[in-house]
């Protein structure tokens, strides 16, 4: 095993040396932008077109290099810039974190965590916590993984091994947890209407995948901590400024402080749970529903008023706040430490909009589900096919509902036709998209993920991201494709009332 760690890690280091001497990732950006628009002149050319499994209507390229296009592209430069989704979410959220850190909340709360969680079970804490954040959407990218950092630099281990366990957690493990998050219903719905071609009374519920997705979150939870400690922290080693970091207890006004956010804790969550929990629960979705309660689709504001509340009441309590201007100044604080992040999303949010403009990912994902439908093979070769598909696809198209609006009117029938069920065809799908988000610079959280890095290390670069998050992408997702596998021979439930195979 040593022998085999070894080879592993030279190889990683020629991924990271090679990966570093790319350019800066938003000149990075800047000239696969320039690609794109080059090969969708080519795509136009050669009339690369498909056609629409939903619509069933021709989808041509776009060629980038006419006279329409560019002139739709000067216009959009800065509408993709301000409508790139994760831009507005990591300012709003930073806003109230950074108020938090001002305060010394986040300090006392890493110290107190560190104080009470044994330190053979902080890495699976922090991992843990990241599969979990999935049920608050994209809160974990903002929170769990700066946190984990600043874990692991407490403890004198290099932090970089904490931003990763966290990240591989958060977005690595996506689709896994012992919860229902917002993702459920989305892909649920696409699973449906896709179904819908077959037998237009099949519903797939939002419940369809639980039972393997709550499996799936525990096991990826402990096998991510054993890459973590194995292969992942033998390579960064120690961390330099061990001998400047002391955890020290807290002191009677922290104390004081951590209670009284305590109770206004508990107060918060218990007026959340007292208007969901009802069946006519203020803050229930239109159709009734808590899965589509403004709180889960707003979870960004409830973690800025979160963050912003606690932070303040715990400020003025231990007498790090004064005035309002203390508060204020929290939040530019961390405004400020997006400068780099906000550069490279500018250069990435034009790749993707013009990697989406050319219709040159929805060409790609199509002809390659038509190769796979014509493929005739078993389910078990078929299923692994699928898997590696997906988890391809994912490496340019970041989105998975996006994705699987796509791919569901071509798998979920095919699936059908064969004998398994929507319910299956939709796991196989997760499993793939999410194991390879934590290398894909298609993911939309990936620049602040190259800003978290370079906190601790200021020569990281794409290179070292991927050298480093390599070996989770590729374990979950071996890992995880034995357990569907496993989970067919046993002929187990994906979820209540949701079986493998399809009767017609």
């Amino acid at each position: 095993m040593k022998k085999h760690l070894k080879i592993l890690n030279k190889f990683l280091i020629v991924v990271e040396k090679s990966g570093n001497k790319l350019p800066h990732p938003a000149t990075l950006f800047a000239l696969l932008s320039t690609l794109v628009v080059l090969i969708s002149f080519v795509a136009f050319e050669f009339n690369w077109s498909v056609l629409s499994p939903t619509s069933h209507e021709i989808i041509s390229p776009i060629n980038l290099l006419n006279r329409q296009s560019i002139h739709e592209i000067i216009n959009s430069i800065v509408d993709n810039f301000t409508s790139f989704a994760p831009l507005g979410i990591v300012i709003v959220a930073m806003l109230g974190i950074g108020v938090a850190e001002e305060s010394g909340l986040i300090n006392a709360t890493i110290r107190l965590i560190i104080l009470k969680t044994p330190p053979a079970l902080i890495t699976f804490v922090i991992i843990f916590t990241g599969v979990m954040s999935n049920i608050a959407s994209d809160a974990g990218h903002v929170l769990i993984i700066p946190l984990a950092g600043a874990i692991f630099a407490s403890l004198g281990r290099h932090p970089i091994v904490g931003i990763a366990a966290a990240f591989a957690g958060v977005s690595g493990c996506y689709s896994a947890n012992m919860l229902l998050g917002t993702l459920d219903p989305l892909l649920s719905g696409l699973s449906t209407e896709a179904a819908h071609i077959i037998n237009i009374k099949y519903e797939v519920t939002p419940t369809s995948n639980y039972f393997f997705m709550a499996t799936s979150a525990i096991i990826l939870s402990i096998v991510g901590t054993w890459i973590t400690e194995k292969i992942i922290a033998p390579r960064f080693g120690e961390y330099e400024q061990k001998s400047k970091t002391k955890i020290e207890k807290l002191t009677p006004i922290e104390r004081k402080g951590i209670k009284k956010v305590t109770i206004l804790s508990l107060t918060f969550i218990a007026m959340i749970l007292i208007s969901l929990i009802p069946e006519n629960g203020f803050f229930r979705g239109l159709d009734g529903s808590i899965i589509h309660s403004p709180l889960l689709k707003g979870v960004i504001t409830v973690l800025f008023l979160f963050g912003t509340t606690m932070g303040v009441v715990y400020g003025f309590t231990t007498k790090k706040f004064k005035t309002d201007t203390d508060v204020m100044n929290g939040m530019s604080k961390s405004v400020k430490s997006l400068a780099i992040y906000i550069v490279i999303v500018f250069f990435a949010s034009q790749f993707v909009a013009l990697f989406k403009m050319s219709n040159l990912g929805v060409i790609l994902a199509v002809n390659g589900a038509n190769l796979i439908k014509n493929s005739g093979l078993d389910l078990i070769p078929l299923t692994i096919i699928f898997i590696i598909f997906s988890a391809t696809m994912n490496l340019f198209m970041g989105s998975a509902s996006a994705k699987w609006a796509i791919m569901a009117p071509i798998f979920v029938p095919m699936f059908m036709l064969l004998g398994y069920s929507p319910e299956f065809t939709q796991a196989v799908y997760r499993i793939g998209d999410s194991s390879t988000n934590i290398i894909s610079p298609m993911l939309s959280f990936f620049p602040l993920v190259i800003t978290f890095f370079k906190k601790y290390d200021n020569k990281a670069g794409i290179g070292t991201i991927i050298s480093t998050m390599l070996p989770y992408s590729i374990i979950f997702l071996f890992v995880w494709t034995l357990l569907i596998i496993a989970w067919v021979l046993l002929y187990l439930p994906l979820g209540p009332g949701a079986e493998i195979f399809y009767w017609g």
